[in-house]
């Protein structure tokens, strides 16, 4: 699994960092920051749901 964000369309809801907070983070602006682009597997269900669930449509998961 691969993790991608497109910042500049993150809104800064923070919805990824509360629901995967290893694999996401917010900035100094709120803005989404990757903590891990190849999370492991155990990570996947909260990474799925964090990209499900983004307003923005802002993180991309590949594999």
């Amino acid at each position: 699994m691969r993790v991608t964000t497109e910042q500049d369309r993150c809104v800064g809801s923070g919805q990824c960092a509360m629901l995967s907070p290893e694999v996401f983070d917010q900035d100094d602006a709120g803005l989404v920051v990757v903590l891990q682009q190849e999370p492991g597997e155990d990570l996947r269900a909260g990474v799925l749901q964090a990209v499900d669930l983004c307003p923005s449509r802002s993180l991309h998961v590949e594999g």
